[in-house]
């Protein structure tokens, strides 16, 4: 079944209007757990509770506060912040073209795929082919829930994915962050790195050559617990010896993946088929 669509805007680039559909792109597959009264095996429903008065309060009876110091609010009530929104628009209107090299990842925030809407599949094809052609991303500010939020535009495949981007002043400064200082790094061991990174590096990025491990685990462990089995506390994994020289250590990480041992595990890992729990299952 195709995706439904979430959403409709219209692109706008000089005089041309696309009109478009948005889709989520991603959907995440971490497992999430209910919390359960161990004594009765109900899952529990939590309160909002107000220490100051030392009671459960009710939805009804909160506002919105926004923090001015320390345990000091202003609040809010929904018609005024309401009021503070954008105007609602459609418009995805494109401010500039850059190279995607520019764009650092840091500034990705999340992904939707774009679609045409009935009427725009020649500007959408256009619009997708021509930012492919000249290498270029396209930066738009675009209006949704009453936000304003800065979106880039992508050729992805033979179509277009829009991302919202955090702005410049939500990202940290790497500054703050401590680097280790001036420490100089030998000829020979940029070398060396230089030849374990060309060793281990791939003609292209395969995600599917990716598993969650500890999701695998969790699945097989819920079928042995639904079966009635009981589960057994893993082995823990032995911990390759710390080699404080760093020339060794890059030696010897040369001399393990010309082995081809690493990276053979690694894939075959890897990429072992979704389901594993339930298929051994059914040879039971």
């Amino acid at each position: 079944m195709p995706p439904r669509s979430i959403g409709s805007g219209t692109i706008s680039f000089g005089l041309v209007s696309i009109p478009v559909r948005l889709f989520v792109a991603t959907h995440s597959e971490q497992p999430s757990f209910n919390l359960i009264h161990q004594a009765c095996g109900s899952r529990i429903r939590q309160q909002v509770f107000c220490p100051r008065c030392e009671r459960p309060v009710e939805r009804r009876e909160l506002v919105k506060g926004y923090a001015v110091t320390k345990d000091q609010y202003v609040t809010f009530e929904d018609a005024e912040l309401k009021a503070l929104e954008a105007a609602a628009s459609s418009a995805i209107e494109i401010q500039e073209f850059v190279p995607l090299a520019d764009v650092d990842p840091v500034f990705f925030a999340s992904t939707h795929y774009l679609g045409p809407d009935k009427g725009g599949e020649k500007a959408y094809r256009l619009l997708a082919q021509s930012m492919r052609e000249t290498e270029r991303v396209a930066l738009a500010q675009h209006v949704s829930r009453g936000k304003e939020h800065l979106v880039l535009i992508r050729p992805f495949e033979d179509g277009l994915t829009l991302h919202t981007l955090y702005y410049a002043d939500e990202i940290r400064p790497f500054e703050e962050i401590d680097r280790g200082g001036d420490v100089a790094v030998r000829d020979g061991e940029r070398a060396l790195a230089a030849r374990l990174i060309t060793e281990l590096s791939a003609e292209r990025f395969d995600p599917a050559g990716y598993r969650d491990h500890y999701r695998d685990r969790l699945e097989e462990a819920v079928t042995r617990k639904v079966e009635g089995e009981e589960t057994v506390a893993a082995t823990a994994a032995k911990e390759a010896p710390r080699v404080i020289d760093l020339m060794e250590a890059l030696k010897q990480s040369l001399a393990a993946d010309r082995g081809g041992t690493r990276r053979t595990a690694a894939k075959t890992t890897a990429r072992r088929p979704a389901g594993s729990a339930k298929k051994r299952s059914a040879k039971r």
